[in-house]
C-alpha cells in the first residue's frame, strides 16, 4: 500500500510537470501569432496578449515545486534512470514528427494544427521532456552542480518568486476566463484547441495558488 501511494505521488508530480510544459506549448503559438502576425488574441475579453508571457512565467515557476514532490520519493528505477527513458521517448517522438508529419521540430509548437499526427508528436515530445526534467539532476555531476547554483539563486529570491507565483497564477486564471468567454460568445473560438488550452491554464492557475498556499517556494532548502 505504501509503495502504491509513492507511485501515485510520483505520477502526480510528473503530471504537474507535464501540464506546465503543455501550458508553455499551448501558448507558444498564440504568442507567435500575437507578435508576428498581429493577432488580437481572444479580443475583447483578453485586454492584452502580453499577459500570455505571465502565463508562461506561471508555468515555469510551477515546474520546480512540482518536481520536488517526486524528487523526495524513493521509487527506485527499472533498469535505467528516468532521464534515459525521457531521452529515448524524446528521440523517438522527434523521429516520428520528422517522418510522419509535414511540420519541422522548430515549428512544432508554433503551428495551429488539429492534425492527429502532429498533436500526437507534440504530446510525446512533451512527455519525454517531462521525464528528462524530472531526473535532470542525475544526468551528470556537472548538471547537478549547475542546478544547485540555480537553486541557490532561487533561494535568495524565494520571497520574490513566492509573490510572483501568486500574481502569475491569478493572471493565468484571468486568461482562462477570457478564453472561456471567447469560446462561449464567439462561434469561431469554440474549438477543441481552445478547450484544451483552457484546461491546461486552469490546472496551472490552481497549481500556482495551491503552491502559494503551501509556501512551496518559501520552504525551499539548499545544501550548505
Amino acid at each position: 500500500m505504501t509503495s502504491l501511494w509513492v507511485w501515485i505521488k510520483k505520477t502526480y508530480s510528473l503530471t504537474l510537470i507535464l501540464n506546465s510544459l503543455i501550458t508553455l506549448a499551448s501558448i507558444a503559438g498564440i504568442l507567435y501569432g500575437f507578435y508576428f502576425h498581429a493577432w488580437r488574441a481572444y479580443s475583447p475579453y483578453l485586454i492584452n496578449g502580453n499577459l500570455f508571457l505571465l502565463v508562461a512565467a506561471a508555468a515555469v515557476i510551477n515546474i520546480f515545486p512540482s518536481a520536488s514532490i517526486g524528487r523526495c520519493l524513493h521509487t527506485g528505477r527499472l533498469w535505467f534512470h528516468h532521464y534515459v527513458y525521457g531521452a529515448f521517448v524524446l528521440f523517438i517522438s522527434s523521429i516520428y514528427v520528422m517522418a510522419f508529419t509535414s511540420v519541422g521540430l522548430v515549428d512544432l509548437f508554433l503551428l495551429n494544427s488539429a492534425n492527429i499526427a502532429v498533436n500526437t508528436g507534440r504530446f510525446f515530445v512533451l512527455t519525454g521532456t517531462t521525464l528528462l526534467l524530472d531526473d535532470l539532476p542525475d544526468c551528470s555531476k556537472r548538471v547537478e552542480a549547475t542546478l544547485n547554483k540555480i537553486k541557490s539563486r532561487a533561494y535568495q529570491a524565494r520571497k520574490v518568486i513566492h509573490g510572483a507565483q501568486l500574481v502569475t497564477g491569478l493572471v493565468t486564471f484571468y486568461v482562462f476566463l477570457a478564453i472561456a468567454s471567447s469560446a462561449l460568445f464567439q462561434h469561431h473560438a469554440f474549438t477543441v484547441s481552445n478547450f484544451l488550452t483552457m484546461g491546461t491554464l486552469l490546472i496551472t492557475s490552481i497549481t500556482s495558488i495551491a503552491f502559494v498556499k503551501r509556501d512551496a517556494w518559501l520552504k525551499i532548502k539548499v545544501e550548505n
